[in-house]
């Protein structure tokens, strides 16, 4: 096989354009190219233009660190340690300037459940006639008031789903598959509620005449 020393050097322009576009941290060093390269040469100029490409795609589809939540208010009650509340009060007091107090009285707003179920329903059975696939099914509501009782956020219903498969012969590992995909609702829920809570306004007092 007759080798091409100088089979990197017409790319040369090009991938340094690339790099130059991700900014100095991404600058090549003088020596990158050389003429009379080796296969290692190009194996590694291979791996950095993938990397390249795989910043600018992750730049390009607008992915962002995610950022504090800012909500409306200073300080919240959230009331109960259910797995959902505890994990709302954890996010709040990571990636939020809201604090969560203990004492209702001492909150701007209190974040109230209405309601919280899991269920799951059958999607369809196997020529066997045994079920073959469910849907879980995972609902909360809540609303947001201040201490006066104006409503920060009217009653609200969030509905999470997520299918999965099922076979008789692996009862526990679908049982905890099962278990992990109601966390990642829970954890989404979450998410969700916070976004909700984010975008609530306190109600504009009625005017009496």
């Amino acid at each position: 096989m007759v080798k091409h020393p100088n089979s990197v050097i017409p790319a040369k322009a090009g991938i340094q354009r690339l790099f130059a576009t991700l900014g100095p941290r991404w600058s090549l060093p003088s020596n990158a190219f050389i003429r009379g390269g080796d296969d290692d040469l190009r194996h590694r100029l291979e791996r950095l233009v993938c990397i390249a490409l795989a910043v600018l795609c992750i730049g390009g589809c607008g992915f962002h660190l995610r950022s504090p939540a800012q909500l409306p208010f200073q300080t919240i009650y959230i009331p109960g340690n259910s797995p959902l509340a505890l994990e709302l009060k954890r996010n709040l007091a990571a990636a939020s300037n809201t604090r969560v107090v203990n004492d209702p009285k001492q909150a701007e707003a209190s974040l109230g459940f209405t309601t919280e179920a899991r269920n799951k329903v059958i999607l369809s059975f196997n020529t066997a006639g045994q079920v073959a696939e469910y849907r879980l099914r995972y609902q909360v509501g809540f609303r947001v008031t201040d201490p006066r009782g104006q409503v920060f956020l009217p009653t609200s219903e969030i509905v999470l789903t997520r299918d999965i498969s099922f076979n008789n012969a692996q009862v526990l590992a679908k049982e905890s598959e099962e278990a992990q995909l109601y966390r990642d609702m829970q954890s989404d829920m979450v998410q969700q509620i916070l976004r909700r809570i984010a975008a609530a306004k306190p109600a504009k007092p009625e005017v009496v005449e």
